[in-house]
């Protein structure tokens, strides 16, 4: 009878033991929770919750009202089957953008970062002013640009170029020429770029340049072989939120016809697809499905970046 007490006594020792251990470490933790809950609880009900409700909803024939019936995989035949033709134009737009779009926005913001890196009077206010448009909300800009470029006489940037004697230019109103206008419209936004880059551009030690300069290095060499290397991480950083990005770009939708398909669905990006999926033709099930495919198409990209991410400058070297 005293062998089983105390084998209840040492169980029940080890059991306050561990309840002391949690108390001791919740003691020394809890502040540092207090701060990442606010973090944690958005993500749980903004993304991680939307996320499963949305894949849920993808095996479902579901118009945001009383029809909520299970069809299995019907949705995503239907992607491959009946409507696989818009599907892969609209996918097709998108990486279009996006092969044009990305590495031109990396480029521009990459030298406007260089610039306004100089040592040069007035730099500050150059940074600010090439900062304020990120600060724009994103409907507004797309409200500004479409007046801009109203392919009408009266538009801003028509009667910009007829005092040249440049003919009115149709814009977003034309398939030759809206796809290219939305690329332009999208730098807009270098500022933002320019910011991270200026960070990166920052954290170079000043004396590798002054060690290259001593060496006889030029411009281009010190910007080519030591610069654009040491910048790496902060490029790789800007090129995966960049594919990110461009993949579920839909700015078109504030200033295309039709839904934002554009002239000829020259701007009828996936995005745009599954927004009117869901809220014109009330077919939230397929727009879930389709969100599901743009989501693993975008996991591929980013994968494949990471894979073939051995050019990035690690400080390991």
């Amino acid at each position: 009878m005293r062998i089983k007490t105390d084998k209840g006594v040492s169980g029940g020792g080890r059991g306050n033991d561990f309840l002391a251990f949690l108390k001791k470490e919740w003691r020394m933790s809890w502040a540092g929770w207090m701060f990442i809950s606010p973090l944690v609880i958005g993500i749980a009900i903004f993304t991680a919750y939307p996320m499963i409700q949305s894949l849920i909803y993808s095996f479902y024939n579901y118009d945001g009202g009383r029809t909520f019936e299970f069809n299995g995989i019907a949705n995503f035949r239907y992607m491959f089957g009946l409507d696989f033709e818009e599907v892969a134009k609209v996918f097709g737009n998108t990486f279009l953008y996006g092969i044009i779009s990305v590495p031109l926005n990396l480029c521009l913001s990459y030298l406007l970062a260089v610039l306004v890196n100089q040592k040069i009077h007035c730099v500050k206010a150059f940074r600010v002013f090439y900062y304020l448009p990120v600060v724009i909300p994103g409907v507004v800009s797309g409200v500004i640009w479409s007046q801009i470029m109203d392919p009408s006489s009266q538009g801003v940037l028509n009667l910009f170029l007829g005092q040249f004697g440049i003919p009115p230019s149709g814009f977003f109103a034309t398939a030759s020429t809206a796809l290219a206008s939305a690329i332009v419209m999208n730098l807009w936004g270098l500022g933002g770029g320019m910011v991270l880059w200026l960070a990166a551009l920052k954290n170079i030690p000043a004396g590798l340049y002054e060690a290259a300069r001593i060496d006889g290095a030029g411009v281009f060499r010190r910007f080519f072989f030591i610069t654009v290397p040491l910048s790496t991480p902060m490029i790789f950083y800007n090129l995966v939120t960049g594919i990110i990005g461009a993949m579920q770009t839909n700015h078109t939708m504030v200033f295309a016809s039709d839904g934002g398909r554009g002239p000829k669905d020259s701007l009828y990006f996936i995005a745009v697809k599954i927004y009117n999926e869901a809220f014109i033709a009330k077919d939230f099930g397929y727009a879930s499905a389709l969100a599901w495919v743009l989501f693993l198409v975008i996991a591929v990209l980013t994968a494949v970046t990471f894979l073939t991410s051995k050019w990035v400058y690690t400080g390991d070297e």
